[in-house]
């Protein structure tokens, strides 16, 4: 797909998005003082003094940030240049380290059950278990006013495959699994990666969460804000 094409898949989406109706992904309290915005960019210094290849080192990173805020859950991070996914081989490309977050992360304890936002059909799933990865992967197929596209959820615990098989129907509000822990989710803090994604590029399992700089334009038309859905 040509990035004009996948600007004009994009702008229809999000119209058909805006008017719909989405069950929400999480039942957390996005309105109250208890959730709030994480910056997880490089331009925080509490983030650029962060260990990326320590688990703990991360996970003390997001609880200061809550902790700094007086809050449980935390969320965001859609085209925000991060540093460090230079933790994993697979965001190599090339000469450069991929960096612009693709989806939007909700920050939440362990186990927390996730819901699909619209009727779905499963298109994959899978575990993407390499250290940094999303660990246990399932995205869906949706169609609205004629748009089909598709949503990720990453991050998840390894029960949150079973039964999800490639073609399965699932309601509008059904759960389809629960946030994972470490190591199981690709050795992260407790979250879920949401991720909207117009065209799947062939890819069936898994798709990039991160693009390099160089290919911003084009992977943030091919993945349009996951707040149309998530609405917080």
């Amino acid at each position: 797909m040509t990035n004009a094409a996948a600007e004009v898949v994009t702008t229809s989406l999000i119209d058909a998005l805006k008017s719909s109706s989405p069950a929400r992904v999480m039942n957390i309290p996005w309105e109250s003082p208890t959730t709030v915005k994480l910056d997880l960019s490089i331009k925080n210094p509490l983030v650029t003094g962060t260990n990326y290849t320590d688990n703990a080192d991360v996970t003390r990173l997001v609880n200061t940030l809550l902790a700094r805020a007086g809050a449980t859950y935390g969320i965001g991070g859609y085209n925000e240049k991060r540093g460090w996914y230079a933790r994993g081989e697979q965001f190599s490309h090339a000469d450069e380290v991929r960096s612009i977050h693709l989806g939007i992360d909700i920050w939440t304890p362990a186990g927390l059950p996730v819901f699909t936002p619209y009727d779905a059909v499963v298109h994959s799933a899978q575990d993407n278990a390499l250290f940094g990865d999303y660990g246990p992967t399932i995205i869906l197929a949706h169609t609205i006013q004629g748009e089909r596209f598709y949503s990720l959820y990453g991050h998840l615990s390894r029960e949150s495959l079973a039964g999800m098989t490639p073609g399965v129907h699932l309601s509008r509000g059904a759960q389809i699994g629960t946030i994972g822990a470490p190591p199981i989710n690709g050795d992260w803090p407790p979250h879920l990666h949401f991720q909207l994604i117009t065209d799947m590029l062939g890819k069936f399992g898994d798709y990039p969460g991160v693009a390099a700089e160089s290919q911003r334009d084009r992977f943030l038309a091919l993945c349009p804000d996951p707040n149309l859905v998530l609405r917080f």
